[in-house]
């Protein structure tokens, strides 16, 4: 039998891990991070990640994992969730996955198509068509040679469209049909719960939050980053309120415009988490804590029974 496992998800600053340390207190689940950043060491304020006193209280994996320069992916994330749900599993606990990183759960739950990388010489074409003719351009050619990605993807989401683009015009096939006719065998059963508190809360949640991180000192951790040079498509160089940042320490912009747009592209961001949840997961609940707390407890217990 596939192992059965609960997943915690929901957009950045919703309240996801204080509410899977409250199950796993309950419970006795081990928590498995499902956050792309959270993976590398030395990204912790800016990631929002667990402190040590509470990772040492409640078994967590999949955060730490990663040494920068070391660059991270779905599939390997996947691997390890695989490896750290049986490993829970095997001491009698629950396996609960939190987080936000919707690709990461769909690679567990789906599976990935194997396709194959990109040729630098057309990455290259594409960046100088970027520079260019812009980002918008190069949407309007994604929606014509695979319309079904460029409908889920926004205009200006220039990382995934220059994926996209890559992909098609290396191999000639749309990514989109990569991912339809080359999906391994998913592994793993999982029960989705969505926390969500509503667009306000959830815009107020991330204000504090923010705040809260530039007083622990965010900027001394970005500073850190960028003094390890890492080439521009890292993905932690991309990282929401990282990136925004880093264009401080690169001379473009002011602390303080540095500041408002980390705080403006994280709220983007959990409203795009927001959408792909709602339109890509199949979700038992959706809700703020009080509509779903009491059905994750079941779900987690029932999934005790069945280790």
């Amino acid at each position: 039998m596939r192992p059965s496992v609960v997943a915690l998800v929901g957009p950045t600053a919703s309240g996801k891990s204080a509410l899977a340390l409250e199950l796993a207190r309950k419970t006795g689940a081990w928590i498995i991070s499902c956050d792309s950043m959270q993976v590398y060491r030395g990204l912790d304020i800016g990631t929002a990640k667990p402190s040590l006193k509470v990772r040492r209280e409640v078994p967590h994996r999949l955060i730490d994992c990663c040494t920068l320069p070391d660059r991270f992916s779905a599939a390997r994330w996947a691997q390890k969730a695989e490896a750290a749900i049986h490993e829970a599993q095997e001491h009698g606990a629950p396996a609960l996955i939190v987080g936000g990183t919707g690709l990461y759960l769909r690679a567990l739950t789906e599976g990935l198509s194997p396709i194959p990388p990109e040729d630098p010489d057309v990455r290259a074409w594409l960046r100088k068509r970027l520079a260019e003719e812009g980002i918008q351009a190069l949407h309007a050619e994604l929606a014509r040679v695979d319309a079904a990605l460029a409908a889920r993807l926004a205009p200006r989401d220039t990382q995934r469209i220059l994926r996209a683009l890559g992909v098609f015009h290396t191999t000639g096939k749309p990514l989109s049909q990569w991912w339809r006719e080359g999906k391994t065998a998913p592994r793993i059963a999982c029960r989705v719960f969505v926390l969500d508190p509503g667009r306000e809360a959830l815009r107020a949640a991330i204000a504090q939050r923010h705040r809260a991180m530039l007083a622990r000192g965010w900027w001394e951790e970005v500073a850190w980053l960028a003094s390890l040079a890492l080439p521009a498509d890292h993905p932690a160089m991309r990282a929401v309120g990282y990136r925004q940042m880093l264009a401080h320490l690169a001379g473009t912009c002011s602390r303080a415009e540095a500041e408002e747009k980390a705080l403006v592209a994280t709220w983007r961001y959990a409203k795009r988490q927001r959408t792909w949840f709602r339109h890509q997961v199949q979700a038992e609940a959706w809700g703020p804590k009080e509509a779903i707390a009491d059905k994750l407890i079941k779900a987690l217990h029932a999934a005790c029974e069945a280790c």
